[in-house]
């Protein structure tokens, strides 16, 4: 009855036990359902563990929706949506936990309850802020909302696009998007975009119990390492963004291409699933400019074992030509304009692995808290992955040790504005969740103790989770006011206009982006960042300077959340800014209110 990873109806040497057809006895009374214990030992089954996972699902799902009903948004502090949720929030979730782990141990339980308490899991997590905000949440899934728009009206790429016109050099997440708009006929992305972080995590299921199943038939590994994933993704790339439409392609591809790896002998592509593979490849690379590189770096690690290259090489070969071809035509000026910048970066390795671990001092101390348990957590993870590597001989004999370390190797590469350690451990994560997965969740003797202890790292993670990917809604969220006072102002500005902020975290000041500039005072310079603090005035008369146009002020709950958060700039920096811009000549109040306020100047300093 025992086979191994890759095995598809044969045994292999060192794997987990893959579950054999149900054993009946012929009598001449009905034969009564037996099943195998952890010990081999065989004893009737009890009924309640069969139904207990069956009413837990439905029970967590329901006591989540009723525990969203009293969120008071507005009590948010330094640890965002986590200090506002209800206990019965917190009891649904480990409920959840407990009923997955339940069906985990029953092999009777159809694979459809494991995949409802995944997708039960992806709705807790990433739902609740959908369900809950009255507006799309983060100024970049905005920003990116706005390119979709802009691109709709030019029927391609953006001109006049300043800061934004990378997203010119890598359209393909938004020309789709402008298709898709087409096709429905809906007016803007901004009805479906709140739900991304749900879809992209819905979709995510399907590749990763594909490579997952390629690897092994051991159920509570398949299954138990996609909720290590979900329980450990608090990057947070899922929402409306080409990063998480590119992620989705990248583990779709190697989803495949492990699957083929795994067959014996393994082979070449027929010629229609090939043409498949390299058009998700093209989609990657006309996408984004980092995803590319972390699939041909997966697969040229792939390509190290003389028995994978006649499958992965046609595959390898077209990733780095669509990359090349894409970088040296279309994406040419991008990279011409930062070509300085990239080679500093190669130069500098250390400082790209590290550049994200950095700048903690002046952040809010739940900020600080939240820091350092999602790196611990991060670490952690890949702990786990390396004491399955030693202590689980089999997944050495698999493709996934070389997909977790694939993404490492652009650490050296680039520090991509400081963020690569932390794009290095999301691609590597479903290979270090399916790893982690092997030992903590195959049989192993003392099922109890395992059992218990399972259950707390599980519950840790999850909280790990929440505390990243949720500890700074208070500056992601946005009020209704705050979306309000954005709007009025940019139907308010002419082409030309100027508009100044203190962070960029406004929800939707990028719309029309192509016929205003924006001035950004946490983007400026050191020396324009300390001439903010040192008098706001004489800051807010020079960054409105020589404008061509009318200039605008807008100050919100959010931007100074961020500041407070953050440590970007110190906490009192919008409050400052209020007074001054009160105190001084000149400027109209164009729009009040509880979260927001949007001055217009009458004059500008050196002006036209």
């Amino acid at each position: 009855m025992a086979a191994g990873p890759g095995a598809r109806g044969r045994p292999a040497r060192g794997g987990p036990a893959r579950e054999g057809p149900a054993m009946t006895v012929q009598a001449t009374v009905t034969p009564v359902p037996r099943r195998r214990t952890g010990t081999g030992r065989y004893r009737p089954p009890d009924g309640w563990q069969l139904w207990l996972p069956r009413l837990v699902l439905p029970a967590a799902l329901g006591i989540w929706l009723l525990s969203l009903r009293r969120v008071r948004l507005e009590r948010m502090g330094d640890l965002g949506l986590l200090q506002v949720l209800p206990v019965w929030f917190w009891f649904a979730l480990a409920l959840l936990t407990v009923g997955f782990l339940a069906a985990l141990r029953e092999p009777r339980l159809r694979p459809r309850w494991l995949a409802g308490y995944l997708l039960a899991l992806v709705l807790m997590i990433h739902a609740t802020p959908s369900l809950l905000y009255p507006a799309l949440r983060y100024s970049w899934a905005w920003k990116h909302i706005a390119v979709v728009d802009a691109m709709l009206r030019h029927n391609g790429t953006v001109p006049n696009a300043q800061g934004l016109d990378i997203y010119n050099q890598w359209p393909g997440f938004f020309d789709l998007n402008a298709l898709l708009l087409r096709v429905t006929g809906l007016h803007s992305a901004l009805g479906y975009a709140a739900w991304a972080p749900v879809f992209f995590n819905a979709l995510l299921l399907g590749p990763l119990l594909l490579l997952y199943r390629s690897i092994t038939a051991d159920r509570r590994v398949v299954w138990g390492g996609v909720w290590i994933f979900y329980s450990a993704s608090w990057v947070g790339q899922d929402y409306f963004s080409p990063q998480a439409f590119a992620f989705l392609l990248y583990v779709s591809v190697l989803a495949v291409v492990v699957r083929r790896l795994q067959q014996r002998p393994a082979g070449g592509w027929p010629l229609p699933r090939l043409l498949v593979l390299l058009l998700l490849e093209f989609a990657i690379a006309c996408s984004h400019q980092l995803t590319p590189l972390m699939l041909v770096s997966a697969l040229l690690l792939l390509s190290l074992p003389r028995r994978n290259r006649r499958t992965v090489l046609p595959l390898l070969a077209g990733a780095v030509g669509f990359t090349v071809l894409w970088d040296s035509t279309v994406a040419r000026p991008y990279l011409a304009a930062n070509l300085h910048q990239l080679v500093h970066a190669l130069s500098s390795p250390d400082a790209n692995v590290f550049s994200g671990l950095a700048g903690l001092g002046a952040a809010a101390p739940g900020q600080v808290l939240v820091a350092w348990v999602d790196r611990g957590m991060s670490a952690g993870l890949f702990v786990l992955a390396v004491i399955a590597f030693w202590h689980r001989p089999w997944t050495r004999r698999t493709p996934l040790p070389l997909l977790a370390l694939a993404p490492l190797l652009l650490l050296a590469a680039n520090n991509y504005g400081g963020e690569m350690i932390f794009r290095a451990f999301l691609f590597s994560l479903p290979a270090t969740a399916f790893l982690s997965a092997a030992l903590l969740l195959a049989p192993a003797p003392r099922p109890r103790l395992r059992a218990a202890v399972v259950t707390v790292l599980l519950a840790a993670m999850l909280s790990g989770l929440l505390l990243g990917y949720d500890s700074k809604e208070s500056m992601n969220r946005f009020a209704p006011d705050e979306v309000t006072a954005v709007r009025t102002t940019i139907d308010q500005a002419p082409p030309g206009s100027r508009i100044i902020s203190v962070t960029s975290d406004l929800p939707g000041a990028d719309r029309r982006y192509d016929e205003h500039t924006r001035v950004v005072f946490d983007q400026g310079t050191l020396a324009q960042r300390q001439e903010l603090v040192r008098d706001p005035t004489a800051a807010l008369q020079q960054a409105a300077a020589n404008a061509t146009g009318p200039v605008y002020l807008v100050l919100t709950r959010a931007q100074a959340a961020e500041c407070y958060l953050t440590g970007t700039l110190p906490a009192d920096t919008v409050a400052r800014l209020h007074t001054a811009a009160d105190l001084l000549p000149g400027l109209a109040v164009i729009h009040q209110g509880p979260d927001a306020v949007v001055y217009r100047f009458m004059t500008t300093t050196g002006g036209s």
